[in-house]
């Protein structure tokens, strides 16, 4: 515990001397609101199954479980291991991946002001979309959006893993990044998909990551066992794959540029 005040202490401190850029990273996360524009006028001249307002609400509640759940730990592992910081941190009596979890819920932290601000601007633009979240839904929508962070960084933080043997991994993220783009509900509702295609969508990790967690903020229906389920399925089998990659990438590593 002393270890994680310690360093959650450390990273906050790191990310408020930054929080001018932080700022421009969650204005960069505002593609969900350009894209509920488009989704507005569409459902006004067409027939669609969630209204404009529920449109409107969507893509804000995914505008902010993606400010929850941003996750760039393949880049800086990247890094490590390339130059061979990897190396000073492998001595140290913890794993290096703590120092990673630390800064992405530090950047959380400095982000809340930033992102409560947004919201609050938005409401300003489309009063008429401003709701309350069910209680049960809002607790619901925290413990998801945990999981979906989780999830997240534990798939990325796999993916980092290959570092160990190729110096371009972040190359794998971007392709990954596009079914991410695709499939998560971020370029588009679940609902608007040909009901086949979804049957599939839904026992694959991307709805889970933005979605889900949307849908349960603003009351939309959904499976709410079987979203826990997939998650806790998805996360088992990348936690066993990045165990392993670990302790292969560990042989592997020769401390490149140290």
């Amino acid at each position: 515990m002393k270890k994680a005040i310690a360093l959650l202490s450390v990273y906050i401190a790191y990310m408020n001397e930054y929080r001018a850029e932080i700022l421009l990273w969650a204005l960069s996360g505002s593609l969900p609101i350009i894209l509920m524009g488009v989704w507005l006028e569409a459902a006004q001249s067409g027939q669609f199954v969630l209204s404009p307002i529920q449109f409107a609400r969507y893509f804000l509640a995914v505008f902010i479980i993606r400010q929850l759940t941003v996750v760039w730990v393949i880049f800086e592992f990247e890094k490590e291991v390339v130059s061979g910081k990897l190396s000073p941190q492998l001595l140290q009596p913890i794993d290096p991946v703590w120092r990673h979890v630390a800064s992405h819920v530090a950047e959380r932290v400095t982000r809340i002001p930033f992102t409560l601000g947004l919201i609050g601007f938005f409401f300003l633009l489309y009063p008429q979309s401003f709701w309350w979240p069910n209680p049960v839904h809002f607790f619901l929508f925290l413990l998801v959006a945990i999981a979906t962070f989780a999830l997240r960084f534990l798939i990325q933080y796999t993916f980092a893993l290959l570092s160990f043997w190729t110096e371009r991994a972040g190359a794998l993220e971007e392709l990954w990044f596009l079914l991410y783009l695709f499939l998560s509900g971020l370029i588009a509702p679940l609902q608007v998909f040909p009901p086949a295609v979804r049957a599939v969508i839904e026992w694959t990790p991307f709805p889970y990551l933005i979605y889900f967690p949307a849908s349960l903020l603003i009351g939309l229906p959904v499976d709410i066992g079987r979203g826990f389920a997939v998650i806790a399925i998805w996360s088992a089998g990348f936690f066993v794959l990045n165990r392993y990659l670990w302790r292969r990438g560990l042989k592997q590593y020769s401390g490149m540029g140290a």
